[in-house]
């Protein structure tokens, strides 16, 4: 019988590696983990917490928390729904199969037996309509504007990879997922938050939504070939292997200038000044992604073949991590009062 400190070390190792502990018996808690790759949820909460914090900076007199937290939840939903249906989507159109990297880094959940089609079908709908709840709830608390938000997310995240618009096809993915991480989550949490969306909270969205991009720039440069001969047009795929890692690079850098130079002009509080200490990481992460991936893994190596996104995640990761402590320091020294053109 599996004990609980033994299932708590399944989830730990399953939310670091997006896949189950090699040789030991599977709950049921680390299998939907799995399943819904509950390991890159962080970056939604992320982008929640950005959105909230400015939020409680800015106007904390119209915060309403439970609003808040409510729209946080709904966005967790929303990303597991979102990585069960391109699971379900690239399986239904032929591009994830046994030999696609899909397969290859983690458990896919029909082809590796886990669940059945109709299962997964089941599991979608469910966190859809754990989202349909909320969305009423925040509408009915916050108006119309909530559903704008929230539609245009699930429009992204369906059409991502279903037919026939297939945003990651098209050279659209990278861009969608910006939006989505960027002014849809920020921004829609914001507004959830306070009833009200100034403009500077659109700029403010946008140095995370920087980050996030990256990530799906290294998965997509990981799957470059394999992708290319599915005919899918990742923007990896149309700019080339180097090229794309010299954007990806360019991305990272991006995210410190705008977030200091945001601080130093008094566009946002000095508080986020902390991201400076993510500039180790970042010189690590700008030296993997210099050169090719090599041809096999390292030792004990998780999730091969991917090798870039794990890179861009763990950065990501850590400067996301800076920007919301420097935004909570924000809250506390009550900074973001004066000092915001946008907010005028």
């Amino acid at each position: 019988m599996t004990t609980f400190a033994q299932k708590f070390s399944n989830w730990r190792y399953a939310m670091t590696t997006a896949n189950p502990p090699p040789g030991v018996e599977m709950d049921g808690v680390t299998k939907w983990l799995v399943v819904t790759r509950a390991a890159v949820f962080s970056m939604t909460v992320t982008s929640g917490l950005i959105g909230g914090l400015l939020a409680v900076a800015y106007d904390p007199a119209a915060v309403h928390y439970g609003w808040l937290m409510l729209s946080i939840v709904g966005l967790v939903a929303a990303h597991a729904a979102n990585n069960m249906i391109n699971d379900y989507f690239d399986m239904e159109t032929g591009v994830d199969t046994d030999d696609y990297v899909r397969a290859l880094y983690a458990p896919h959940p029909v082809l590796s037996g886990w669940l059945t089609k109709q299962q997964l079908r089941n599991a979608i709908l469910l966190a859809n309509a754990i989202d349909f709840v909320i969305l009423l709830i925040l509408v009915w608390a916050r108006g119309p504007l909530v559903a704008v938000f929230a539609l245009s997310g699930l429009f992204i995240s369906v059409f991502y990879v279903a037919p026939p618009i297939s945003l990651k096809k098209r050279g659209l993915g990278e861009p969608g997922v910006f939006l989505t991480w960027g002014p849809l989550m920020i921004g829609g949490t914001y507004f959830v938050a306070t009833g009200t969306i100034p403009g500077w909270v659109w700029v403010a969205s946008l140095p995370y939504a920087i980050l996030v991009t990256t990530v799906l720039f290294g998965k997509h440069i990981d799957k470059i070939t394999a992708d290319a001969e599915r005919h899918i047009h990742t923007l990896p795929v149309i700019l080339g292997d180097r090229n794309a890692r010299l954007v990806a690079m360019g991305l990272m850098i991006a995210f410190y200038p705008i977030v200091v130079g945001s601080a130093l002009i008094g566009w946002i509080g000095p508080g986020v000044l902390l991201v400076v200490f993510g500039l180790p990481k970042l010189v690590e992460t700008l030296r993997q992604f210099s050169q090719p991936r090599p041809e096999t893994p390292p030792h004990a190596y998780v999730g091969w073949p991917l090798w870039f996104v794990g890179g861009a995640f763990l950065h990501t990761r850590r400067a996301g991590g800076l920007l919301i402590l420097g935004l909570l320091i924000n809250v506390v020294l009550g900074v973001l009062d004066i000092g915001l053109p946008w907010a005028v």
